[in-house]
């Protein structure tokens, strides 16, 4: 059943009148807390000097969550990487184009979709807890949940989620969810990794992955730039890259080793630590409202009308 913003503000009164806080699924109140990731956590490792460009895995991607794309072969024209893409409401991962500083004749590659954050900020962010970081590492969404806030899409560093305005009775965000609907059950990886012909990503546990990550840049570095992004950057992602060149370079613009949600959370803390604040704050205003409030003598000698 959906909850709507009108059933949302209900229960946050009734709460409220109740005297007691709205429950929050244990799950989700681990995660605002910056939840301990389990070793065991899935991921994706790119190699970004392999990619060809082909666009399979878009072609992939979109077959997958249900879209009906064009045939495979359409997904061979470059044309589309004349300019940068980000992933849209139908298209959960997109390939863009980039300059090869060491070879021009020879351009990069690098796949954009949703990171999977270990600490997701599209989470703390919802308010109707419609995304949920699963065990084994997909972030889910519960369009069933939504109330179409979109604070998840301001949220995220990484720019992914996209909302569906074009279905103005049924509106959803949409982003890529690793094939949390069809990985275990129906196939062993997500279908962008199935279909890649240059196996330039490696699905498995997380920690294997940055193992292999580290251990490729040891055998290999005059190939790979001494960073893993996905290691840290928003606190750790389940997507994980390799490249040959600085990651700016190849459309990265976020940097951060912090999760998003923990910035508020230490300011939060800072401010009301012992109350100190708050109390100062009530202290300056019964300070203004004691020193402009009307003084009965003068109120008193007033002529009447």
């Amino acid at each position: 059943m959906r909850m709507d913003r009108r059933s949302f503000l209900k229960a946050i009164g009734a709460a409220g009148v109740g005297g007691s806080a709205v429950a929050v699924p244990a799950q989700q109140a681990r995660a605002a807390h910056g939840p301990a990731v389990s070793e065991d956590v899935m991921g994706v490792l790119v190699d970004i000097p392999k990619c060809i460009g082909c666009r399979r895995c878009e072609y992939a991607c979109q077959e997958a969550a249900g879209f009906n794309p064009p045939p495979v072969a359409q997904f061979e024209d470059k044309t589309p990487l004349e300019q940068a893409r980000r992933p849209l409401p139908r298209s959960h991962t997109v390939i863009n184009r980039y300059l090869n500083p060491k070879d021009p004749s020879k351009p990069l590659y690098n796949k954009f979709n949703c990171m999977h954050c270990n600490d997701p900020a599209c989470l703390s962010a919802c308010l109707v807890t419609a995304f949920s970081k699963r065990a084994d590492g997909p972030v889910v969404y519960d369009a069933s949940r939504c109330m179409g806030c979109r604070y998840c899409m301001v949220a995220c560093p990484f720019e992914i989620p996209t909302y569906d305005y074009d279905m103005p009775l049924t509106p959803q965000v949409r982003k890529c969810n690793l094939c949390a609907h069809l990985v275990p059950e129906k196939q062993p990886a997500p279908a962008c990794v199935t279909i890649c012909p240059e196996e330039v990503m490696i699905y498995g546990p997380r920690k294997d992955l940055l193992e292999e990550a580290h251990e490729r840049i040891r055998r290999a570095p005059d190939v790979y730039v001494d960073h893993v992004y996905g290691e840290h950057e928003g606190g750790g992602t389940s997507w994980l890259y390799l490249s040959n060149v600085p990651f700016e370079q190849v459309g990265f613009k976020y940097f951060d080793t912090q999760a998003p949600p923990r910035l508020p959370e230490k300011i939060q803390h800072a401010e009301f630590k012992g109350f100190v604040l708050p109390l100062a704050w009530y202290g300056l205003l019964g300070t203004i409202m004691w020193l402009t409030k009307p003084n009965p003598a003068e109120r008193a000698s007033e002529p009447e009308h």
